[in-house]
């Protein structure tokens, strides 16, 4: 089994998210998501909407996903993608780069952005 993982906040979720979930599934056999917790989210000064209980329960109904785990620090990619036995890490292509580290453990991937849809679009246009 080829196990494909990504990481997220995956709040206000729109079909840039769906798109990249259904992508990175297309790369394997089974998708671990890793959701950022509120917690986390703090430290990296960013505010979910949805709590991270609700968010999770909107990723785990979504087809394409087979898991999803919280991430609670930077640190900790390493050992996901380890203790996971994970073969391809997906992220999009607005993190090019920023994980290369880890093509010592897997394939890495960074898959292009859908075009005109992001959680920050979204929250610019609500303030209009």
């Amino acid at each position: 089994m080829k196990k494909v993982i990504t990481y997220g906040t995956y709040d206000l979720l729109h079909m840039g998210h769906i798109n990249l979930l259904r992508r990175a599934r297309e790369l394997g056999d089974y998708l671990l998501v890793v959701l950022s917790t509120d917690e986390f989210n703090a430290i990296k000064h960013k505010t979910a909407y949805h709590s991270y209980e609700d968010r999770k329960g909107i990723l785990e109904a979504i087809r394409y996903v087979d898991e999803v785990i919280p991430e609670t620090c930077w640190e900790q990619k390493v050992s996901d993608v380890v203790d996971n036995q994970i073969d391809v890490f997906v992220m999009g292509d607005d993190w090019a780069g920023q994980f290369d580290f880890l093509k010592e453990y897997c394939e890495v991937v960074y898959l292009p952005r859908t075009d005109g849809i992001s959680t920050t679009k979204i929250k610019n246009d609500l303030h209009k």
